[in-house]
C-alpha cells in the first residue's frame, strides 16, 4: 500500500524535513509552522494567483453564459460554439479555477499528517517495547523536533501545547495505540522504550498522556481563541471574494456554500491538533493579504473582466502564437465544418411531367399519353361468341 503512495510519502517526508530544519533555526514549534506555511504559499503563489483570477473571471461570465443558454436553448451546438467564443474573447480558461486548487488543498491534509502525534505500535518479539509505526511519522528521527514531539516537550506556542486539541485543552489527554488485529485503542504505558524505524533504540520513552493544562479554564482560552480566529479569517476571506465578484455571478447556493464552509471547518477543528489550527490561520491570513493586493492591482474585482476582454482584443490584433482558448475554439469550428460536410446533399425536386396534369390518384412514373385509357371489357368486334349448348 505504501509503495503505491510513494510520491505522496515523498511530499510528507519533504515537509517534515523542512519543518525540522526550521525548528532547528528558530527553536519554536509554532514559529516553525508559520514559516513553513509562508514558504508553501510562496512556492504555490503562481498557481494560487492564476486560480483566483480564473475563478473570478469565470464567475463574471456566468450572466452572459446564461443569456446564451436562454437565447439558443433549442440548439446545443450553437450554445457550445457561442460559449467557447465568449471564453476566447475573454481569454478565460473554464478549467483554470479548478485545476490549480487541486494542488492547494492536499497541503492541508499533508500538514495534518506531519503535525499529528507520532504513532507507536508494540514490538511483537520484544514485550513492553514500542516502535515508531512506518509511514506514520514524517519528521526525521535524528532531529531535535522529533525528540521534542515524541517526548511531548518544547511544543508550546502562545500558551498552547500544539499537540493538543481544543476539546482536550485543560486535561491530561490520553495517548493510545492499537494492538495488531484489534480495533480497540489501548492507553500507552509510561516509561516503555521506543525503537525507531531503523531498529535503533531511541533516547525517548513512552508517555501515557499529554499535558494539555491543569484546568479547562483558563487553559482552553488560547485554543478556542485560535479556532475562532481561524473561522473569522475564513469568513472574511469568503466575504472578500464575494464582494469583489461581479453582481449576479454567483448563485444563492454558491454563496451559501462559501458562507458556511468556514463554519464547517471550525467544527472539524475542535478535534484537530492546535498546530494545524496555527497553520490554517496563517494560511488564511496570507490568502486575505494576497487577494487584497490583487484587488488593488486590478487583477480581480467587478471591472477586471472588462479590462481582460480589452487586453485580449489588443493581443488578437497582434500576430502571435494562439492561446489555449483560441486552439480549443478553432478545433470546435473545424469539427462543426467536418460534421456539416458529412451531411447528405438535399435531393432535387422531381421535374414536371409531360402532358396534361393528372387528376386524382396516379401511379408513379406513369405518363398520361404513354398508355391509352382502357375501358371495361373487351374492345368491340373482339368479343367472344357464346357457343351453342350441346345436346345432352
Amino acid at each position: 500500500m505504501l509503495g503505491e503512495l510513494v510520491p505522496w510519502q515523498w511530499l510528507l517526508n519533504g515537509l517534515g524535513w523542512v519543518l525540522a530544519r526550521l525548528y532547528d533555526f528558530v527553536g519554536n514549534y509554532g514559529v516553525a509552522i508559520i514559516l513553513l506555511t509562508i514558504l508553501i504559499k510562496i512556492v504555490l503563489l503562481p498557481l494560487a494567483w492564476k486560480q483566483i483570477k480564473s475563478m473570478q473571471h469565470v464567475q463574471a461570465l456566468q450572466p452572459k453564459i446564461k443569456a446564451i443558454q436562454k437565447k439558443y436553448k433549442s440548439n446545443k451546438t450553437k450554445i457550445q460554439e457561442e460559449t467557447m467564443k465568449l471564453y476566447r474573447e475573454a481569454g478565460v480558461n473554464p478549467l483554470g479555477g479548478c485545476l490549480p486548487i487541486l494542488l492547494l488543498y492536499p497541503f492541508l491534509i499533508a500538514m495534518y499528517s506531519v503535525i499529528r502525534p507520532v504513532a507507536l505500535v508494540p514490538v511483537s518479539d520484544q514485550p513492553g517495547t514500542f516502535q515508531v509505526q512506518e509511514g506514520h511519522n514524517h519528521i526525521p528521527e535524528d532531529s531535535a523536533l522529533f525528540t521534542a514531539i515524541i517526548g511531548h516537550t518544547d511544543t508550546d506556542f502562545l500558551w498552547m501545547n500544539l499537540q493538543c486539541t481544543p476539546l482536550g485543552a485543560g486535561t491530561q489527554a490520553p495517548l493510545t495505540y492499537m494492538e495488531p488485529g484489534s480495533r480497540t485503542a489501548t492507553q500507552l504505558p509510561d516509561g516503555a522504550p521506543i525503537i525507531g524505524t531503523d531498529g535503533k533504540t531511541l533516547e525517548a520513552v513512552t508517555h501515557s498522556t499529554i499535558d494539555c493544562g491543569e484546568k479547562r479554564f483558563p487553559a482552553a482560552i488560547p485554543y478556542f481563541a485560535t479556532l475562532v480566529l481561524m473561522v473569522l479569517s475564513g469568513l472574511y476571506m469568503q466575504r472578500q471574494t464575494m464582494k469583489n465578484s461581479p453582481p449576479g455571478s454567483q448563485s444563492g447556493q454558491q454563496q451559501a456554500i462559501l458562507k458556511y464552509m468556514p463554519l464547517m471547518f471550525g467544527f472539524f477543528g475542535l478535534r484537530f491538533p492546535a498546530g494545524l489550527l496555527v497553520y490554517w490561520l496563517s494560511s488564511n491570513g496570507f490568502q486575505v493579504g494576497q487577494q487584497a493586493i490583487m484587488l488593488r492591482a486590478g487583477h480581480i474585482g467587478p471591472d477586471a473582466l472588462e479590462r481582460r476582454i480589452e487586453e485580449q482584443k489588443q493581443r488578437a490584433a497582434e500576430p502571435g502564437k494562439p492561446g489555449l482558448m483560441e486552439r480549443m475554439a478553432a478545433k470546435a469550428e473545424s469539427a462543426e465544418k467536418s460534421r456539416q460536410a458529412k451531411k447528405p446533399a438535399p435531393k432535387d425536386p422531381p421535374k414536371q411531367q409531360r402532358g396534361k396534369p393528372q387528376t386524382g390518384r396516379s401511379k408513379p412514373n406513369a405518363w398520361p399519353d404513354a398508355h391509352p385509357k382502357r375501358t371495361k371489357g373487351a374492345q368491340p368486334g373482339n368479343q367472344l361468341k357464346r357457343k351453342p349448348e350441346e345436346p345432352v
